[in-house]
């Protein structure tokens, strides 16, 4: 079974790799620059060291152009001024070696045969060789000619490569003490730049540890203030966790109440669509017992009564099913005013004891775009819900305001208002100013899906509904945006008041 790292653990890794990374930039740039300045200072030397040499070759041209006819004349190495270790040599018209010596001490040393064979072979061109001559060491060598007189002369690279090692070792030295000082502030920066991040990692890993999949979520670990600064890369990292760690808290919460409201969504249907059938069902059986309590045609009309109340709350659920899922509704011009005058007729003949009223206030057609029936069963359902909810004698008044850019239904009443404790919730699915299941009144009573209803088709018109409540007024408001047609004339309605 593997093992997952922790936070230290990764804490740690980044820190390695890091120090392996700086450690390796430092090394490859002291390399560098340790190579370069070698190279440089080989260079300046070696032009230097050639220059002494081309001095040194012409000087002894000169002393041997005095004797032309002695062959291996090498007395100029004698003359006082030469400098010790100098190489010189005689060569004849085919560049052989004729003699060669060397300065020792005030004295010169003739070359053995070994030593003349590592010079053999130069031409006499003026260009710079480098030759190992066998115990002399390495030399820098070049041969003049100067009419029929050749001469070889060569000073030794010991101080040349002697201060390039001494170059090499000192900035081996300075390199390797300025990368143990540069680990160890890298060491010490990196170590204080990354401690915020290893706490916004250990706060994450906590929150990793908190039961997500179920409960109530609050209360996640946040990472600290001071590790949010956003000048700083891991400030940033941490401002990101929190922010990300707000977010899951109010989804999750969001969560919690959704599947709330689907168990009380499911309960509240079971028990809405469980009252008919239990009604049906109790009627049924008298009816096949055949006993005479009862006239099979009122259990007939109870029957029928109860299965169109089912029906239509089945239908009603149905509707917010679709809607849920985005169908589209039908598409046409609606005139809302004929639309509400419409609902508020309908709403008078089923509630004969309210007093009903319609405004008109248009300052252009009352033209909207969508599914009239839809458009109309949400204005029923407000005057219905007005109906039910305040006693006989209120007033209710249905006003449809047009205006360039909205169309606005609203449905008032001086009645009691709607309790505060329910106002927030007053558009969900389900919500009855009577909570109870058993409700007295469950034959005029709604089912708690009017609101919703309304709620859900003003939406897919691209609309919003709103509602205020103060008690002797409550107040249900309706925005559609607006149909813009070309030909269709500007016009100017006073506002009009209707009692019906």
């Amino acid at each position: 079974m593997s093992r997952r790292p922790n936070a230290r653990t990764r804490t740690r890794s980044l820190r390695t790799r890091l120090l392996v990374f700086v450690s390796a930039t430092l090394v490859v740039v002291c390399v560098a620059m340790g190579l370069i300045t070698t190279l440089f200072q080989h260079a300046y030397l070696m032009g230097n060291l050639d220059d002494r040499v081309l001095d040194t070759a012409e000087r002894a041209l000169g002393g041997a152009s005095l004797h032309p006819d002695i062959e291996d004349d090498l007395t100029f190495l004698r003359e006082t001024g030469q400098p010790a270790g100098m190489l010189a040599a005689r060569l004849d018209e085919d560049g052989a070696i004729v003699s060669a010596a060397v300065v020792v001490q005030d004295a010169t040393q003739n070359l053995g045969t070994d030593q003349r064979a590592a010079l053999a072979g130069m031409r006499a061109d003026g260009a710079m060789h480098t030759r190992t001559v066998p115990g002399l060491g390495t030399y820098r060598l070049t041969v003049l000619v100067d009419g029929g007189v050749r001469v070889l002369a060569g000073l030794p690279m010991d101080d040349v490569q002697d201060m390039i090692s001494g170059l090499v070792v000192i900035e081996t030295g300075v390199a390797v003490a300025g990368l143990a000082a540069a680990g160890c502030v890298c060491t010490v920066v990196i170590r204080r730049q990354l401690r915020p991040l290893g706490r916004v990692a250990a706060t994450a890993a906590e929150v990793s540890r908190a039961p997500l999949g179920h409960g109530e979520v609050t209360g996640l670990t946040r990472v600290p203030e001071r590790d949010t600064d956003p000048g700083s890369e891991a400030g940033q990292v941490g401002a990101a966790l929190n922010h990300l760690l707000d977010h899951v808290e109010s989804s999750l919460a969001e969560r919690q109440r959704s599947e709330e409201r689907m168990r009380r969504f499911l309960a509240d249907a079971s028990h809405e669509l469980r009252t008919p059938l239990a009604s049906i069902a109790g009627y049924a059986e008298l009816m096949n017992r055949g006993t005479d309590r009862i006239e099979p045609v009122l259990a007939w009309r109870r029957v029928s009564a109860e299965s169109a109340r089912m029906t239509g709350l089945v239908e009603d659920l149905l509707l917010l099913a679709r809607l849920d899922e985005g169908r589209p509704l039908q598409s046409r011009e609606v005139d809302l005013a004929a639309l509400v005058a419409e609902a508020v007729w309908d709403a008078r003949a089923a509630g004969s004891g309210h007093e009903w009223q319609l405004e008109l206030r248009l300052d252009a057609p009352a033209l909207v775009t969508g599914d009239e029936a839809r458009l109309h069963q949400v204005v029923a359902n407000l005057l219905s819900n007005a109906r039910m909810h305040t006693p006989a004698g209120t007033r209710v008044v249905a006003s449809v305001e047009s205006t360039d850019d909205r169309r606005v239904i609203r449905v008032h009443d001086n009645g009691p208002g709607i309790p505060p404790a329910l106002l927030p919730t007053v558009f969900e699915r389900f919500t009855r100013a009577d909570t109870s299941r058993s409700r007295a009144d469950a034959k005029s009573g709604g089912s708690g899906l009017g609101l919703a209803i309304a709620a859900a088709i003003t939406s897919a018109h691209g609309g919003r509904i709103q509602v205020a409540s103060t008690p002797g007024r409550t107040e249900f408001t309706i925005e559609l945006p607006a149909v813009m047609e070309a030909g269709v004339e500007e016009w100017t309605v006073s506002g009009k008041r209707a009692s019906v």
